[in-house]
Order: C-alpha cells, then structure tokens, then sequence
C-alpha cells in the first residue's frame, strides 16, 4: 500500500532526517540510502522496517545535515607553518625565488586541506537515531491507515452498486423467457408448413431455458459480495483474499452475461463488470 512518513530529530549540531515511501508490492522490496556513520546499524534498520511494514516496495533515507561551519574543510595552520619554513630554507640554500603568491602555493601543498572525520556512534546518538526512525514508520503507518479507510469506503460503494445492479436484473429476467418462447414458436411456424409436436416443444423449450437459468449464479455472486464485505471487516493483512473474491465475483458476472440472450440484461452486466474492474484495480493496494 502506498504511504509516506517523515520524521526529523537533533543531536548536538547534527540534524538527523528520516523518510520513508512505500508502494504497493506482492512482496518487502526495501532499498536504503544511509548516512555513512549509521551503517553499522543497517541491519537492525532494515529489521525494523520489515517488521513493521511487512510488504510493499520501501526506500528509505537517513541523511544529516550540519552547520556551515562544522562542514567546512579545515586548514592545517601547522603544516602549513611548516612547508612555509621549509620553503624559504630551500630558497635561502639554493638560491632559487621565493613564490610570488605564497597562499597559493601553500594550499596546494599535500594534506594542508585535509578533513579526518572519523567519527564513532555512541549509544546516546542511536537512541536519537532509532526514535526519528520509529516516528517516521508511525507517520508512514498512520497515512496507510487514511488511504485505507479511503479504500475501504471506495469498495463498499462498489459492492453496493453491484449488488443493486444484481437485483435490478430480475424483471427482465422473468420477461426475457417470455421472449424467448414467442420467439421460437414464432420461427417454428413461419418455417414450417406442417404440424408440429406442442408437447414435445414444450419439453425442448423447459430444456433450452433450463440451460439459461442464472438463479445459481445470482446466489454465488450474492455470497461472494457478503463475504468481501466481511472480508474487509476481517482486520490487517487480507488483501490478497480480497484479490481471489474478485476474481470469483468476474466468473459469476461473466457466466450471467453468456446467459443473458437479453440486451437489458447484458447492459447491467456491463455495469457490473465495470464496477468489479474498479475494485480489482483498488485492491492490489491492500496489505
């Protein structure tokens, strides 16, 4: 399921970021961009994240941002005091001029712009570090649980537009069989000349709309909406269920359409279709 959480934390200079954005995915797909100090970490980050969000395709950041002045480059006064006597010894032994732009020269000189950070993580650090991390996965967490309730709000309209388009096919049902026998009887005697068995029609006609009859297929589609519904209502992780009642669903509209022989009836069946292609389409942002 889509989500989005952000969450930020200080430590002494140091601004620590967290963000996380997840899309939906049959299954965990975690990528992560992390701040070269909280490395070592990785690990107990990435097992924090899987078992909070379970699945979906994850990117994760930890970045930090410091003060201007913590971040620039800094310039060894020492060393640079040092090639600078060594220089002029040089100059003064052998005779050779001094640089005319001495700053120049100097900066360019091996290790005089050098920056060590080599910093360790201490305790106190990732305590500030794994909070901002867990507050992100809560913020991702509550805007899944929006987009969830949006979803599920969204399936039951859709649920109720088919199971009202169910029952608004019964009146051309009774009057599609009424069509059907007027006109096969019709055929029958502007095709031929002679008599023919009334009986025996009669029998083939009861066969022929036997054949027709979706009274099965309107009770299977009813339960399959009543058990989406309670399916819904079944708490986390039932996405995929949800996923193979549609499909159920598809099989009752589609088999209900090739028996139609109405164009009414056929109509609706459309609208049905239509309906279920929006829930299918919703559905495979459920966990």
């Amino acid at each position: 399921m889509t989500g989005y959480g952000k969450a930020t934390a200080t430590f002494g200079e140091k601004k620590i970021s967290v963000e996380i954005k997840s899309l939906n995915s049959k299954a965990m797909d975690l990528s992560t961009r992390i701040a070269p100090l909280y490395r070592e970490k990785e690990m107990e980050i990435r097992t924090l994240i899987t078992q909070t969000l379970e699945r979906g395709k994850v990117d994760f950041s930890l970045w930090v941002e410091k003060d201007a002045a913590e971040t620039a480059t800094p310039i060894n006064a020492a060393l640079v005091e040092n090639y600078y006597n060594q220089i002029k010894n040089i100059s003064d032994s052998c005779n050779i001029p001094l640089p005319a732009d001495w700053f120049s020269t100097l900066l360019r000189m091996p290790d005089v712009l050098s920056k060590v950070d080599i910093q360790e993580l201490s305790d106190e650090e990732w305590t500030v570090v794994r909070s901002a991390i867990e507050q992100a996965l809560h913020n991702l967490t509550d805007f899944r649980k929006q987009e969830g309730a949006a979803l599920e709000k969204k399936f039951t309209e859709k649920i109720n537009n088919i199971e009202r388009l169910l029952t608004s096919i019964e009146p051309f049902e009774k009057e599609r069989i009424t069509k059907i026998r007027e006109r096969i009887t019709e055929a029958l005697e502007k095709t031929l000349n002679t008599d023919y068995d009334k009986n025996r029609l009669e029998q083939e006609l009861i066969y022929y709309i036997e054949k027709l009859d979706i009274n099965e297929e309107k009770q299977r589609l009813a339960n399959h909406l009543n058990y989406f519904r309670e399916t819904m209502a079944g708490g986390h992780g039932q996405g995929k269920k949800l996923g193979f009642i549609a499909q159920e669903m598809g099989r009752e509209i589609n088999t209900t359409g090739s028996k139609s022989n109405h164009a009414q009836m056929q109509n609706i069946v459309v609208q049905m279709k239509d309906e279920l292609e929006q829930i299918k389409e919703q559905v495979l942002n459920v966990m």
